[in-house]
């Protein structure tokens, strides 16, 4: 019998995006554990007879008063630590656009549909409570419309052994997709007063970045300093310092030349990664979540639009967003979903994609500068513990029935465990397609 040919989605990655994939979730998954660590640690110290303390590290002030860097130790993690973060993220956007998931209209589209249907509707939710709610500001649209990829993974990775491949791909696909969003928002909207002499240095910079990249000059002794400069003239300019990262990150090249092994982008991704899963983002959550719980504090924010449209954007709003607009690319492209696979498997995925921790922190600190720092701070963590429980629910269910597909097949041997979700995935197909 001869198999349709009709499109499916989250079809079977290729070994290439395989292996890129494993080494992915490898690191994200330890950088969420550690930067859930940060997270613990910030909170039981504000709230320990030591959050004076806490107050007093975070707000301590380093750095050259005479090159406008005399900074908190918070803003440092924010505009200094971050910038690693979305350095991070440039590598990885530029090597997806070139040679990944993004390269391919036919499965680019559906990872962007869904990260644009997970922004729009929690941004909708949170201009409708604050809209209608009495104090309502609608300055904090941006808050719920991001999802932390190294929280999300850390949960997949306890929740989801068993799930295919192709839906960890969706979920880091479209992460990658929507901290390209995010980062369009943070420079569109959450950007002072421009000074465009510094921003053209900083373009200059850029520039002169790309430039020596390709002509093979990549000693760290020059990179570095002049990376070092652009981030500086970024911060000068009045642009979210970040965006100097992904600019910088964007310009490595993502194809490997003929005497190469990996193109400098994987490369470097591969180097940097672990410096920003292991300290920039744990570090930064340690100085920017602790936030003082106590019945006071929780009934305003219960009673703040703000804070209510965080956790109705986040929770409600990110999974009907992504799997509304993912069932809209299959009805338009009459496409369906690959073999074995549920839109349980799509609802579990979206609502991880509800934790929203390190990008919404710093949007909401954008937005309010300070204001409602309390409320903004205890709705992206209620929001994002809510959606990380909500979709394990369904992801642990889920993962039971692929193993029970797995194990009458295979049986429970260990070995079997070891063979992961690509033999899963062929006993989907052998099941379904003939």
């Amino acid at each position: 019998m001869v198999r349709s040919r009709a499109k499916r989605l989250f079809s079977r990655l290729t070994p290439s995006t395989e292996r890129t994939l494993a080494d992915v979730l490898r690191a994200e998954r330890a950088g969420g554990v550690l930067l859930l660590i940060g997270t613990v640690v910030a909170l039981v110290w504000a709230n320990s007879g030591g959050g004076e303390s806490y107050d007093s590290v975070k707000n301590t002030v380093v750095g050259p008063q005479a090159l406008g860097l005399d900074l908190a130790l918070e803003s440092w993690a924010k505009d200094g630590l971050l910038a690693i973060f979305f350095f991070v993220i440039g590598l990885e956007l530029k090597r997806e656009i070139v040679a990944g998931e993004l390269r391919r209209p036919a499965t680019a589209v559906v990872p962007i549909v869904a990260a644009v249907g997970g922004m729009l509707v929690p941004a909708g939710l949170y201009v409708l409570i604050n809209s209608v709610g009495s104090g309502g500001a609608l300055t904090g649209w941006a808050v719920p419309v991001a999802t932390d990829i190294a929280f999300a993974i850390a949960v997949l990775s306890v929740v989801g052994r068993w799930l295919p491949n192709a839906l960890r791909a969706f979920l880091l696909t479209l992460a990658v997709v929507d901290d390209l969003l995010a980062i369009f928002i943070i420079a569109v909207f959450f950007s002072d007063t421009l000074a465009m002499g510094w921003l053209a240095a900083a373009g200059v910079g850029v520039a002169l970045f790309w430039f020596l990249i390709r002509r093979g000059i990549t000693t760290a002794w020059l990179l570095v300093p002049l990376a070092l400069a652009v981030w500086g003239f970024m911060e000068a300019s009045g642009v979210s310092a970040t965006i100097a990262g992904v600019a910088l990150g964007m310009v490595v090249p993502a194809v490997a030349r003929p005497h190469q092994k990996h193109s400098l982008a994987e490369h470097w991704e591969h180097w940097w990664r672990p410096i920003s899963a292991g300290v920039a983002v744990p570090v930064f959550a340690l100085l920017s979540a602790g936030v003082v719980i106590d019945g006071a504090a929780i009934s305003a924010a219960a009673s703040d639009p703000v804070a209510q449209g965080v956790v109705a954007g986040l929770v409600i709003g990110k999974p009907v967003g992504i799997l509304l607009f993912t069932f809209l690319v299959a009805t338009f492209t009459r496409a369906s979903l690959d073999r074995g696979l549920s839109w349980w498997d799509v609802l579990g995925m979206a609502w991880l994609a509800g934790i929203g921790f390190t990008v919404s922190l710093l949007i909401g600190d954008l937005a309010f500068a300070g204001e409602r720092a309390s409320e903004v701070k205890m709705s992206v963590l209620a929001a994002s513990l809510l959606s990380a429980t909500f979709g394990s629910a369904i992801l642990l269910w889920r993962d039971r029935f692929y193993r029970s597909v797995f194990e009458r097949r295979s049986g429970p041997a260990p070995q079997a465990r070891l063979a992961g979700a690509e033999e899963l995935e062929r006993e989907l197909d052998d099941r379904q397609g003939t």
